[in-house]
């Protein structure tokens, strides 16, 4: 007997054995089988579908769910355009927080809102003493008060109170790590936000470490939620880079780095399992720190690299000697080169053509380095919501002339590379569907167009969400299409995203999300 049964539905399955089918079987959190083989099947509950329209579950392959749970719950700026209505949130913020001394936490920190960085001096006339800590929205940067900057060592470089990069991770480590407890809560709050929106499994963009790491024990909050049943979808965890450590290992295994044990990609469950080792190379666009081969226009930097380019390649070659699949942050095409040329040398050390590299965010990438994407076989991790939402300022600091290349999609696909979605939640929309959209018109929220030669078509868009996204994190054996043998993850659609005009795909209406088969996972 069927545990479930879908029937009079329109399933895409993204597999072309079976592109299409009408009913659906499930059993033991498993898909058993498509129409005929299973509509004469009993099953404990039927569930008609009315002709909605069924997908895989869509992947997110690049997310942060515990600083998105952390920054839903915590005192925003984002509204603000005038540098007097963000004081005032600050004022009152400070004033709910006992004793002077302590940390108060601002999100949604953006200077373009503003016209310019706040200062120090202006935080401190309404900071009461407090610690002040504001957030920028990319997770490159901050902006802190006096009494924060007085805490830090002298050669911690900052502007009147603007930190980026690992001026930034200098300050975060001033705090005391967040709790397991506290971490899982938010991890929780933001999963559950991911199934309304029809994910149904992610990446954890680096986690211990690095520029977001909330506590060097942070895996931990992931296994109690697991152990509480409560983690609402399926997470992989990357570990942050710099959470390798020198190892003694035999001579013979030639691992220079690992981490404790030796564990690495692979370790873990359907549910929680050990991803990538995620390296951070250069920073953000909306920080203006992307590594870039030619200044910002209308400026003249280039941006910056997270530590010297020597240290990070021989971080990038020494996880690939240990056995890692990498998830190589690199947005500015400077950054891009660096990590091109790390992860061939490392693939020259010791070939592993089925490690599945992966270049996160590829914001700018030049033609000439579309080929070597391919050669290598290294995937795309693209945002595309970042241009949806932050287009019109990308394609005005990059110009008319590198525009076309950020984020891109044909070029991609044309050079054979695999192209996968993600959101980088919460440092923009985490809606699959939006980025669907935004991948075929290639348009910002104000209707500019941005490299409109790299618009892709509906089914590629949503290959990145869900065939691509499953190559990339190892799982295509069991997630990605709706294929019998395959876990029982897919989103159930109020429309057909391949039916409906290109400008409505973003506001179809996500009526269901199953993960295990089941429509409340973790619930039970």
């Amino acid at each position: 007997m069927l545990c479930t049964r879908l029937t009079n539905a329109r399933v895409l399955t993204m597999d072309p054995d079976h592109p299409v089918a009408h009913d659906l079987g499930i059993w033991r959190g498993r898909i058993v089988g498509l129409d005929e083989a299973v509509t004469s099947l009993p099953a404990r509950e039927v569930v008609d579908l009315q002709g909605a329209t069924v997908l895989p579950g869509f992947i997110d392959s690049h997310v942060h769910l515990a600083w998105a749970g952390l920054k839903a719950d915590t005192p925003s700026i984002a509204p603000c355009e005038r540098i007097e209505d963000v004081l005032a949130v600050i004022a009152e913020a400070a004033s709910r927080q006992a004793g002077p001394g302590a940390w108060v936490d601002i999100a949604g920190y953006d200077q373009r809102a503003l016209g310019r960085h706040l200062t120090a001096a202006e935080i401190d006339r309404v900071g009461q003493g407090r610690k002040i800590f504001l957030m920028h929205d990319s997770g490159h940067a901050c902006v802190v008060n006096s009494a924060v900057l007085d805490l830090l060592p002298a050669d911690v470089p900052h502007q009147d109170g603007f930190l980026a990069e690992s001026a930034m991770t200098a300050v975060r480590r001033l705090r005391l790590p967040y709790s397991q407890e506290e971490l899982a809560d938010a991890i929780e709050r933001a999963g559950r936000t991911c199934l309304a929106e029809g994910i149904t499994a992610c990446a954890e963009a680096g986690i211990g470490g690095g520029l977001l790491g909330h506590s060097p024990v942070e895996l931990g909050a992931y296994q109690l939620l697991r152990d509480q049943g409560r983690l609402p979808l399926r997470v992989q965890l990357m570990a942050a880079g710099d959470t390798l450590r020198p190892r003694a290992a035999h001579r013979n295994d030639g691992i220079p780095r690992a981490l404790d044990l030796g564990l690495r990609t692979g370790f873990g469950d359907d549910w929680l399992s050990l991803g990538a080792l995620k390296i951070y190379t250069d920073g953000g666009m909306m920080a203006r720190t992307a590594a870039l081969t030619e200044p910002y226009e209308g400026m003249s930097h280039t941006g910056q690299f997270q530590d010297e380019p020597e240290r990070i390649a021989d971080l990038i070659v020494d996880g690939h000697l240990a056995g890692w699949q990498l998830a190589v942050h690199a947005i500015g095409d400077r950054a891009a080169d660096l990590a091109l040329d790390a992860l061939e040398r490392a693939q020259q050390l010791r070939p592993r053509p089925a490690a599945r590299h992966r270049v996160e965010h590829a914001g700018l990438i030049r033609p000439d380095q579309l080929p070597r994407f391919a050669r290598l076989g290294v995937s795309a991790v693209v945002q595309p919501n970042f241009l949806r939402y932050f287009g019109d300022d990308y394609a005005d600091v990059m110009g008319e002339r590198r525009a076309p290349w950020m984020y891109r999609g044909r070029g991609f696909l044309d050079h054979g590379v695999t192209l996968v979605g993600s959101s980088d939640r919460p440092v923009t929309d985490g809606s699959p569907l939006r980025a669907v959209q935004f991948m075929v018109e290639r348009a910002s929220t104000s209707g500019r167009a941005i490299g409109p030669d790299e618009a892709i078509t509906v089914d590629e868009a949503l290959h990145a969400y869900t065939v691509a996204g499953a190559y990339a994190c190892h799982w295509d054996d069991s997630a990605g299409s709706l294929t019998p043998g395959k876990r029982a993850d897919l989103v159930v659609l109020g429309d057909d995203p391949r039916a409906v005009e290109t400008s409505r795909i973003g506001d179809i209406e996500v009526v269901a999300t199953y993960v295990d088969g089941r429509t409340e996972p973790g619930k039970g």
